[in-house]
């Protein structure tokens, strides 16, 4: 038996699936970015590169053998810088919220990620998804999105609140207008955030200062490319809170002209 056990483990790590993959290079993790160019984000990101790859890792979040989304990971902050996908629509509308476990990036050391202790106990924040759950096409994708990689501390209210509703309202829009030339539903989207200074859960993880998100996608049916932004403090709501639509343009001064989400694209 003693020379069997390393044997079943073996077999049993073969196949188990891969939950996620850090690659070296964006273009390792194909179909998530508009033209499979990535953002410009100054100081981090630059013509595809990354600046300080000993802090900033890129990760291709996988689930059940299959790539789901990308996720820029700042180690140092413990945050995402962003995460990209792909929207669909989805073929499991009336599937809610997935009970799952929150998953740590097994190939990134642990002391560099945050943990679900430093989401225990917290009454002002939660996990933040930045690809949202309701956004994935199907039950695995909805599954992937729970991993600790592609969270931020956000302020419960403001999660539970404005921002569930606007994501819900371009869900809507991208539902409505989002179909290409072969009239399949397809948009680019991209979520981040912004580090604060100094403002740290439980001494280890930067509670971000503002979170922002954008798409773009080609509307065949209305024969234009269409384009949104929208950003918020990450601060409790106030009653009935709404986040106004951007462009992207507004958005980048926003952000002190630090962020190009769709670089070289029709999207404006």
């Amino acid at each position: 038996m003693w020379c069997l056990l390393p044997l079943a483990v073996l077999l049993l790590l073969s196949i188990s699936p891969t939950e996620t993959e850090v690659v070296q290079s964006m273009s390792k993790c194909v179909g998530f970015l508009l033209d499979e160019t990535p953002p410009q984000v100054t100081g981090i990101l630059n013509n595809s590169r990354i600046l300080n790859q000993n802090r900033y890792k890129i990760i291709c979040q996988t689930h059940n053998n299959t790539r789901r989304f990308l996720t820029l990971y700042d180690t140092t902050n413990k945050i995402p810088v962003f995460s990209a996908y792909k929207y669909r629509g989805g073929k499991d509308n009336h599937t809610g919220r997935p009970n799952s476990d929150w998953k740590m990036e097994p190939q990134v050391r642990k002391y560099r990620q945050a943990s679900n202790d430093d989401y225990k106990n917290t009454s002002n924040y939660d996990r933040g998804h930045l690809f949202p759950s309701s956004y994935g096409f199907d039950k695995s994708d909805k599954v992937s999105t729970f991993t600790l990689t592609n969270v931020v501390p956000q302020a419960k209210s403001f999660n539970q609140g404005s921002w569930s509703r606007m994501e819900q309202e371009v869900k809507k829009t991208m539902d409505d207008l989002c179909y290409n030339n072969n009239d399949k539903l397809e948009a680019y989207v991209m979520t981040g955030a912004q580090p604060s200074q100094g403002n740290k859960l439980k001494n280890r993880v930067n509670v971000p200062s503002m979170l922002w998100t954008a798409f773009c996608c080609y509307s065949h049916r209305n024969d234009k490319w269409i384009a949104s932004a929208y950003s918020r403090d990450n601060v409790p709501d106030k009653a009935k809170d709404h986040i106004n639509t951007k462009t992207l343009q507004e958005l980048y001064n926003e952000l002190n002209k630090t962020l190009v989400v769709f670089p070289g694209s029709k999207c404006l």
